[in-house]
């Protein structure tokens, strides 16, 4: 195995990482105090052309896998920018994988390019607040009535619904008891997020001010038929085809806001003096920032076979769960430990470490626990009984 990159990929990781210098600490600092969605970081991307890097070249995009656009998250959250940065542009760069995957020609023609251009903001509408984990059990209802869909119901944590205008919506379309599998009756549709028929209130959370949570409560939102992603009641084996590579993504997205919190750690040791001497000399700061090390790199190599596999072709469920828990973990324990390196200063904003740590949580949690990925792996990897 080897998951050395391409000279092509790591001019990527090095263009991507000369447009976050024009990004720096400060600027990521000040969207975290303001929460101003970082719309220009965004508007620099796409028209550097890095919002299509795995979106189909007919439609704008670069043609390219998902090891180029984890390479891509990875740079990003690296530079600083963190979760903030990362979660401003991933539902552009990978979110709208189902209208690429079951989208009909028309509708990719109509629906991709402006996203790639950035002319159109997407939102992803699929947690609800009953349903939590348990997709199967979702409540939000389609009707159809002639020609379109009439849509009533609610959704929990979507990420940029104050800014986008177009919305991924999975809603049910047939009773539970009426489908064949809990997984069947569930429809996909990519339409306008109509204000008027959607109130949508924004959720003061932990960490990622820039990047808006919302509640939306949608009363009478009308779908034209034409915007059902495939056949209807198939939506939801629709999404878990972008299952494995979202896993992916977040992983390395993780490792690299990792990486920028030890970076940080290292070097505040190496200047911190304390009873005449740096306190990096010290075992107590070495061992752990060195385990962090270690634990980082080993979840950068599982996020990145991962992605080997799945540009592949290859089954890689159970790498891409273990991937996400792997750089979950070792993600929040280079972050704690940034922190407390730095004793007192790591509680200051100015140091930056503290909002690494609060910005680490979400993709530790969501979009599924690291105690879920566990039970996966424990029944697809080791053959033990389902538990839940």
């Amino acid at each position: 195995m080897s998951i050395d990159f391409t000279p092509e990929q790591r001019q990527i990781t090095e263009s991507v990482r000369r447009i976050c210098d024009r990004f720096g600490d400060e600027y990521w600092l000040e969207r975290d105090r303001d929460g101003r969605f970082p719309e220009d970081f965004c508007r620099v991307l796409a028209d550097s052309g890095y919002m299509g890097i795995a979106m189909p070249v007919e439609y704008g995009g670069s043609g390219l896998g998902i090891t180029e656009a984890a390479l891509l998250m990875q740079a990003i959250s690296e530079s600083g920018a963190g979760n903030g940065g990362v979660s401003s542009v991933s539902i552009g760069i990978f979110g709208l994988n189902p209208v690429v995957k079951f989208g009909s020609a028309e509708q990719k023609a109509r629906m991709l390019p402006p996203i790639v251009r950035r002319e159109d903001i997407a939102c992803f509408g699929v947690t609800e607040p009953d349903a939590g984990l348990d997709t199967t059990r979702l409540r939000t209802r389609a009707v159809r009535k002639g020609d379109r869909y009439v849509v009533h119901g609610q959704k929990t944590w979507i990420s940029t619904a104050q800014v986008a205008n177009k919305i991924l919506l999975i809603a049910r379309t047939s009773d539970i008891a009426d489908s064949g599998k809990p997984i069947d009756g569930l429809s996909l549709f990519f339409t306008d997020l109509d204000r008027s028929k959607v109130e949508i209130r924004e959720i003061e959370k932990m960490g990622r001010k820039c990047v808006d949570s919302n509640q939306l409560f949608i009363d009478g939102l009308e779908i034209p038929v034409e915007n059902r992603i495939g056949e209807e009641g198939k939506g939801f084996r629709y999404l878990l085809h972008g299952i494995n590579p979202e896993r992916i993504l977040i992983s390395a997205g993780l490792v690299g806001l990792g990486r920028a919190a030890l970076r940080r750690a290292s070097d505040y040791a190496k200047q911190r003096v304390v009873f005449g001497r740096p306190i990096g000399m010290n075992q107590a700061i070495q061992h752990p920032l060195a385990q962090n090390w270690a634990e980082l790199e080993a979840a950068n190599l599982m996020a990145f076979r991962a992605a080997q596999l799945y540009d592949r072709g290859e089954d890689c469920g159970a790498m891409a769960n273990a991937a996400k828990f792997l750089a979950g973990e070792a993600a929040f324990n280079a972050c704690t430990n940034a922190v407390m390196t730095h004793g007192g200063m790591g509680y200051a904003k100015e140091y930056h470490v503290e909002r690494y740590l609060r910005e680490c949580m979400i993709h530790r949690l969501a979009p599924i626990t690291p105690h879920l990925v566990l039970c996966y792996i424990a029944e697809r990897a080791l053959g033990l009984p389902k538990s839940y």
